[in-house]
């Protein structure tokens, strides 16, 4: 197979980051994914595995952690989504032979191979499956297992894809499990209390005797997550906040997720694994996480960050309040894009007294918003709507002045696209 063949046959599975509306719990099923492993010899039981679901931070917990189990000599695979514009940055391997943003992500010359050797055993497997064909994610999932163990990982960070009980990742047997902050998203299909989207989350608890690291919650959340940890016997860890922890990520939200993932690191010991504060110090300022408040350049300021629900939108407002206002940067230009299975009135309602123009966009996937639907959100704003992203990244590089300060945020397709120009469909 070639490398563009590759691609497409992993199109080929029914991919539900691109579907807006389908029955969660019939369409996901924890059975397939961990007979489809089983066939493959359950990779995922050659290394210990760090688990991490919640609502926000996540992504940014997993690469701490990753990054300080590195820093302490450590090989370590790293599994998220999604992905900004390559589908390899999903799966790294930690040290890298380059150190770019995506540090250690696999090559296309070994997914390659890892596609060709695993793809009769997927076939296999379908035409037999009582529980229906793989999805893209489990492929994907069982990919990145493989490839882990085949090079001889020690741990594997893993981030769940949606939810937590029934997600793919979930198949695997973690040493510990992480919660970060839970709030509401995807309630179409996760539950529209914040205690059923908790009870999602919190599916990953369960093993007895585990331990389990969860990051500062809201009551409901909170009891939800004690219960199940009571159920399993596992031991929980509440996070409190460090002092004088140094990131380079900004935002006092990563400074959370810098600390949920020192307290993972800590609650290593009960292994008998004890990593030093000189590797967690090392690891925590050395974590890379593109397109997460990150400065793309300055004279103006292009700021991207991939806040695709409320709590993020805020978390975002925050950010530019506390790091840019010092600046005094004459007037912030926001080009909006937001997947239309989002809370689009609460992110909009969240970003709006930010902007003083707004350019409303829509990444190439058909789970983008109509930028008309949006701008019914910012009546009084300056607005102006756009086709796709390189229009709208042409016309507010047209419209900002040296002084001002240029906010791309929304979906990650949407900051994929402005920052890379192209995405890998996927």
């Amino acid at each position: 197979m070639l490398y563009p063949q590759v691609i497409s046959y992993l199109e080929s599975f029914i991919n539900f980051e691109k579907v807006t509306s389908y029955r969660y719990k019939r369409s996901l099923k924890l059975e397939r994914i961990k007979k489809f492993l089983g066939l493959l010899g359950n990779p995922q039981d050659n290394f210990k595995c760090i688990h991490v679901a919640g609502t926000k931070g996540k992504g940014s917990t997993s690469a701490f952690i990753a990054y300080i189990l590195k820093e302490a000599g450590y090989k370590v695979g790293l599994y998220t989504s999604p992905h900004l514009a390559d589908l390899r940055e999903r799966i790294r391997i930690l040290p890298g032979k380059e150190k770019t943003e995506f540090e250690g992500m696999i090559p296309r010359f070994a997914l390659k191979r890892l596609v060709e050797r695993v793809k009769p055993r997927i076939e296999e497997y379908n035409r037999k499956s009582r529980y229906g064909p793989l999805t893209f994610f489990e492929v994907y999932t069982a990919l990145a297992l493989v490839y882990f163990k085949e090079n001889k990982v020690d741990f594997a960070v893993l981030e769940t894809g949606l939810g937590g009980r029934l997600d793919a990742t979930n198949a695997v047997n973690a040493i510990i499990s992480v919660i970060t902050p839970i709030s509401y998203e995807h309630m179409d299909k996760l539950g529209r209390s914040l205690k059923s989207i908790a009870g999602e989350k919190a599916g990953i608890i369960k093993n007895k005797g585990s331990i389990v690291v969860s990051a500062p919650q809201e009551k409901e959340a909170k009891d939800i997550i004690r219960a199940r940890c009571k159920f399993f016997q596992a031991k929980l860890y509440k996070v409190n906040r460090s002092k004088n922890l140094k990131i380079r990520l900004i935002g006092k939200h990563q400074l959370m997720n810098a600390t949920v993932a020192e307290s993972v690191i800590k609650a290593l010991n009960i292994y008998g694994i004890e990593i030093g504060i000189d590797s967690i110090r090392r690891g925590l300022f050395n974590t890379i996480w593109p397109g997460r408040c990150e400065i793309l350049s300055r004279d103006p300021y292009v700021i991207i960050d991939g806040a695709q629900n409320i709590a993020s939108a805020r978390a975002l407002k925050e950010t530019i309040k506390d790091n840019f206002s010092a600046r005094r940067y004459k007037k912030l230009i926001l080009v909006l894009g937001i997947s239309s299975d989002k809370d689009i009135r609460g992110i909009c309602s969240e970003l709006h007294d930010l902007a003083d123009k707004i350019i409303l966009t829509k990444a190439q996937s058909i789970r983008a918003a109509d930028p008309k639907v949006l701008a019914g959100y910012f009546k009084d704003k300056e607005k102006y709507i756009t086709n796709g992203v390189s229009q709208a990244k042409i016309l507010s590089m047209r419209l900002a002045a040296k002084e001002d300060l240029i906010l791309v945020a929304g979906s990650l397709f949407v900051i994929g696209e402005f920052k890379y120009g192209k995405r890998e469909s996927n």
